[in-house]
């Protein structure tokens, strides 16, 4: 079984984004922040990673570069989950290293739709 975490500041995001990606056979770890997140790889290094951009502590974006110079950090699949909808975030995002984007709100279809694109499904 394939693992993703979830990283959002927001419960209701991680529990959406936990019902989803667990129908599609998916094991969730979640994260309220970057650092949080950066602790969790640390620790074991996911699949896939959802990634929201606002949060405290570490900001998706910080969390994203820091990630790609780990040990095994190149190895998941980020997909960006977050309301910042302009081309340049998005530039920024894929330039740090993002794999997809997807804008807030999101539903099972667009995530299934991303995590297929990206062969992950």
């Amino acid at each position: 079984m394939k693992s993703c975490l979830v990283v959002d500041d927001s419960k209701v995001v991680r529990m959406v984004a936990r019902k989803i990606l667990e129908g599609l056979n998916f094991q969730i770890l979640e994260a309220d922040n970057g650092q949080s997140a950066m602790d969790q790889c640390a620790k074991e290094m996911p699949d896939a990673i959802l990634l929201d951009w606002n949060m405290p502590v570490m900001s998706g974006i910080d969390f994203l570069r820091a990630l790609r110079k780990m040990q095994g950090g190149q190895t998941p699949i980020v997909v960006f989950c977050t309301t910042e909808n302009d081309i340049q975030h998005i530039q920024e995002a894929i330039s740090a290293g993002a794999n997809e984007y997807i804008m807030k709100p999101f539903d099972s279809e667009i995530i299934e739709s991303k995590f297929s694109q990206v062969g992950l499904l």
